[in-house]
């Protein structure tokens, strides 16, 4: 399988994204030709990441002798304080601004180390090496670092661009089918949002990204994710406008994690596929989004067995809590709720942004709760 590459263009950097099967054994020396100057390497990696692929990484970088960190990625770990004592062991190494630090694990790997390299002596050279379909997707773009507040998740951040990004197709075996579900979630998310096309294309082959891991399939329906968030990203870096359409389910995503107090009962990944179909019924209820395409969207959920009903995660006395944590969220401008819509599959809503008051809110996640 031949290297593949997409090149990010915003205002701040410009810097690729690299595709391959294995590539992930070529980390030093694309290091060497892309920053030449770094001479000392940090690695901070989820010690979810299986011992053979840290082992090859680090093989690869043999020359540096890299500074290895091992964290616990989870949602709540992913903390100021936790970041602050990540930067004070790596400013014990002196590290100068010409050198690096690597990501290696899934997204929240990816906010803290990138949030800890923007933060360490004003900015350190960042690598993102993400190792789920979540974050190869997902987070492996756009330059959003961010950790988490008492008050809600990723309220606490910057926009900090990577140098470059490594995807190596090939870890995505050691996932468990949970993990590639999460993935999917984002990807499906794409298709959503801009390329009714993609949707289909998923519908057909959905099954062997998510259960047989195909790594053509996958390969393509990754480059494909990328190249439309990409797209969007470049135009808008910093969320002002158009980017906020990448939002889609995420609202009510980020009211169903913190109500759970981001435990393991639902991850990011399915609190956003259950997310994206709470909209999609909240947008066909206001008349915006058709009756077929909702039916689409359904089947499709139905045949993947994606997450698809509140009442499988949470109890009905827990639906105002989901709303309070909802209109926490960053992306309101006021004590309204604003929710990315769409009009039909692979088309956003114009104007994009809906706004809600905590009771309508309240009382359609009420009703979609039976």
């Amino acid at each position: 399988m031949k290297n593949n590459k997409i090149t990010i263009n915003t205002k701040s950097k410009t810097y690729p994204i690299l595709f391959g099967d294995g590539i992930l054994g070529k980390t030093g020396k694309i290091i060497k030709k892309k920053l030449p100057d770094a001479k000392k390497v940090v690695i901070i990696y989820d010690k979810n990441v299986p011992k053979i692929f840290l082992k090859k990484l680090n093989k690869s970088l043999k020359e540096y002798s890299p500074k290895i960190y091992k964290i616990t990625a989870t949602e709540k770990t992913k903390n100021f304080i936790y970041a602050q004592r990540l930067i004070e062991k790596i400013l014990s190494h002196n590290l100068s601004r010409s050198d690096c630090i690597i990501s290696f694990g899934g997204g929240i790997t990816g906010d803290i180390s990138a949030f800890v390299s923007n933060l360490t002596k004003r900015g350190i050279k960042f690598i993102n090496i993400p190792t789920t379909l979540l974050a190869q997707v997902d987070a492996s773009i756009g330059g959003k670092t961010a950790v988490n507040s008492k008050q809600g998740k990723n309220l606490i951040g910057t926009f900090y661009q990577p140098d470059f990004v490594l995807i190596d197709i090939s870890i995505l075996n050691s996932l468990p089918r949970r993990e590639m579900v999460c993935g999917y979630g984002e990807i499906l998310k794409h298709s959503f949002i801009l390329n009714r096309r993609f949707f289909l294309w998923l519908c057909k082959n959905a099954k062997k990204i998510i259960n047989e891991k195909n790594k053509k399939i996958t390969k393509l329906a990754i480059i494909q994710s990328c190249k439309i968030k990409s797209k969007i990203v470049s135009k808008d870096e910093k969320e002002k406008n158009l980017r906020m359409v990448l939002n889609f389910g995420h609202t009510f995503a980020h009211g169903f994690e913190a109500a759970t107090n981001f435990s393991k009962k639902i991850n990011h990944g399915e609190a956003v596929l259950l997310g994206m179909i709470t909209a999609s019924h909240l947008a066909n209820k206001i008349k915006l989004l058709p009756d077929s395409d909702l039916l689409l969207i359904k089947k499709h959920y139905s045949e993947l067995k994606l997450p698809m009903k509140i009442n499988k995660f949470f109890k009905k006395n827990k639906i105002s809590k989901i709303v309070s944590f909802m209109q926490k969220d960053k992306k309101n401008s006021d004590d309204n709720i604003n929710l990315i819509l769409i009009k039909k599959i692979g088309k956003i809503a114009k104007p994009a942004v809906f706004n809600f008051n905590k009771k309508k809110i309240k009382n359609f996640l009420n009703d979609f709760y039976k």
